[in-house]
């Protein structure tokens, strides 16, 4: 059975950690899996969405532990950042497509952070976030001390840090932490609706836009305005621009095609 799946209905990707007896927790072959399949769902013109998401009741439960604890399989903390966890980050915030993280269960640690580094972020109502890093006696990374702050605040943050407190998904969504959360019964459906809508929409023009965005977390206003005129004349030279232009003005739904 693979660790990570990959399904491709509807022009969405559908990447799915799948270790449900450990909670989707990482071991080194299943971050290096889906680091593959991030780049496969980068080059496949096919694809114009991914999500993220994962089996069971959990969405993903962080670093293994008895890999790091074996002696034969511990990787070491320097390969487990600078090989798996780090790229992983960058893969998502590079993909010039919408990338949505369904957090289905308990998100914790490191799978925690994978997620917020998404796009879009929902979750069904019974999941949770923990910055448990703290209870081991470790820091957050896998980019949650970037992330986290810009989300919900440099406090509120600092707090969930380092008490490693439980964060429902009512409150995830109540302080910013995430976008929605929906009920445990409709929730693989809202995923999917979500997912196509984002796959029906200028793919060319959302991944200029994720450009920019990536971009505004160091930037200043002047280097931001500068780089929004740059890619904003690029975004007038697609095709889908043209097609949202003649839809608005003959009134009716565009039909873009992520070019």
């Amino acid at each position: 059975m693979s660790s990570i799946t990959l399904k491709i209905e509807n022009n969405v990707a559908f990447l799915t950690l799948n270790r449900p007896d450990v909670f989707n927790s990482f071991n080194r072959e299943m971050a290096l899996n889906l680091q593959q399949k991030l780049d496969d769902c980068s080059t496949n013109d096919e694809v114009r969405a991914i999500v993220l998401t994962g089996s069971g009741k959990a969405f993903c439960a962080g670093q293994d532990l008895k890999e790091v604890t074996s002696p034969e399989l511990n990787p070491g903390f320097k390969a487990i950042l600078e090989e798996h966890y780090n790229p992983i980050i960058e893969r998502i915030r590079a993909i010039e497509k919408p990338v949505i993280g369904a957090v289905n269960g308990v998100a914790a640690g490191a799978g925690a952070n994978i997620a917020l580094a998404c796009d879009i972020v929902v979750a069904n109502e019974k999941a949770s976030f923990i910055q448990a890093f703290s209870k081991i006696g470790l820091i957050p990374d896998s980019a949650g001390t970037f992330f986290l702050p810009r989300l919900i605040g440099f406090q509120k943050a600092s707090a969930l840090m380092m008490t490693g407190d439980k964060v429902d998904a009512v409150e995830a969504e109540r302080i910013g932490m995430i976008y929605k959360y929906f009920s445990v019964e409709t929730f693989e459906e809202e995923v999917a609706k979500l997912a196509v809508k984002m796959a029906k929409m200028p793919t060319k023009g959302l991944g200029l836009t994720k450009r920019v965005l990536n971009e505004s977390l160091v930037n200043n206003l002047k280097e931001q305005l500068a780089l929004e005129s740059k890619h904003q004349i690029e975004a007038a030279q697609t095709e889908d621009y043209s097609e949202g232009v003649n839809a608005f003005m003959e009134k009716r739904k565009p039909n873009f095609q992520g070019k």
